[in-house]
């Protein structure tokens, strides 16, 4: 075999093998991955037999999934649902005694239980944060109760739908902590109020479907929990159907603008659109606006 068709050769079976895993889903425990929908992939929590409640291991996969999606080229938005008739019961409180043996370890000196047990909160933080750092949409469709850390989770997703059999409850106060996963951070902005935010968190009390809605922390909600995800699948897929450039960039601007002054936003949106206006994208989208009456929408490449 002469040198060329020893390189072509190699250099296809390494394309055909990089190409079989970009557009393979990975497995997981706890989680189950679909496409639907072009370009969309369901999310399902699926642990329903112990109420979605997160453990160590079920923690850790919701973070891999998501860094796994951030750069999967067949994924354009995701909706995140749960089996079962709970959304998230939140941390499973076997993983909680584990906490437990080590704040109060006798043979360890307190600050190195403080290290220890801060490393510990990080991981589970940056799990969650994906999801807000993940570049593809995340809708969240939430069904039953979320209670804990589902309210961490699902404050760091861009839309949230919920059916009406939902509530939600910050219930850290009642296990002797506050709330440390990004709920305190995240939902006071979402909700823009305040007063509510802090009765919640300091009373624990739940919130029902109507008053979340009413509040914010929902836009949309559904009868049912069939209903629920149907639908949030087909606002996806609507997104999906936008050119990826723009709806990722309008994702990163919109969580710059939330933790930035309006002149700081202004000038990151114009650093972003000085190469992103030039992409292909926008001519594509154009010819169809300018070419409505053909009906035919625009098809833009993987990114």
């Amino acid at each position: 075999m002469n040198l060329r068709k020893l390189v072509s050769t190699v250099f296809s079976t390494v394309h055909r093998s990089f190409s079989s895993n970009a557009q393979s889903l990975p497995g997981f425990n706890y989680i189950l991955l679909s496409q639907p929908r072009e370009h969309v992939v369901h999310v399902t929590l699926n642990r329903p037999e112990k109420m979605n409640a997160l453990n160590e291991l079920f923690w850790r996969e919701i973070g891999e999934c998501f860094q796994y999606l951030s750069t999967y080229g067949k994924c354009r938005a995701i909706v995140l649902s749960a089996n079962g008739h709970t959304f998230c019961s939140g941390i499973d409180f076997n993983d909680l005694a584990k906490f437990a043996s080590i704040s109060y370890n006798p043979d360890a000196d307190v600050a190195r239980r403080a290290f220890q047990l801060r490393s510990i909160i990080h991981k589970f933080q940056n799990s969650f944060t994906t999801l807000e750092k993940c570049p593809k949409p995340v809708i969240a469709a939430i069904n039953g109760n979320c209670i804990g850390a589902g309210v961490d989770l699902i404050c760091a997703a861009d839309i949230r739908y919920c059916s009406d059999d939902a509530s939600f409850q910050i219930r850290e106060v009642d296990i002797g902590m506050a709330a440390d996963v990004g709920t305190l951070q995240r939902l006071p902005k979402i909700v823009g109020n305040h007063s509510l935010m802090r009765e919640l968190a300091f009373t624990a009390r739940s919130m029902f479907a109507e008053e979340a809605l009413e509040f914010g922390l929902v836009n949309r909600k559904f009868s049912s929990h069939s209903e629920l995800v149907e639908e949030s699948l087909q606002i996806a897929a609507k997104i999906a159907t936008k050119s990826p450039v723009a709806v990722q960039g309008t994702k990163l601007e919109l969580n710059y603008a939330r933790d930035h002054p309006v002149d700081d936003s202004l000038h990151s949106v114009a650093n972003w659109n000085m190469c992103m206006l030039q992409s292909e994208d926008v001519m594509k989208a154009a010819n169809v606006a300018i070419n409505r009456e053909k009906n035919e929408a625009a098809t833009f490449d993987t990114l």
